[in-house]
């Protein structure tokens, strides 16, 4: 009958281990979840970030070019025949 007992008192202690550790591996699993929560949201917020770097830089590349710089000149020798060729189209609409 001892045995049995010592079989019980063993069960009993290996199912307490076992739930130490599922509450344990339960509670590691939410903090990850809550990291990658955090991390997701970054990631977007970067990404947010990054296009509007991206729109902001091609905005001061298309106003350098119109300024006239010299890295730049044929871009804006292009962007100028490109507007003057819309204003022509322009006034022949309105000629017409």
């Amino acid at each position: 009958m001892s045995e049995i007992v010592e079989i019980i008192d063993t069960l009993e202690g290996k199912l307490q281990k076992l739930f130490n550790k599922i509450d344990n591996l339960e509670q590691t699993s939410s903090q990850l979840r809550e990291e990658l929560q955090k991390a997701t949201t970054i990631i977007q917020q970067q990404s947010a970030d990054m296009d509007a770097l991206k729109k902001q830089y091609e905005s001061l590349k298309i106003t350098n070019s119109l300024l006239g710089s010299e890295e730049n000149k044929r871009d804006t020798k292009l962007k100028i025949n490109s507007l003057i060729r819309e204003i022509d189209y322009c006034i022949a609409q309105l000629s017409d």
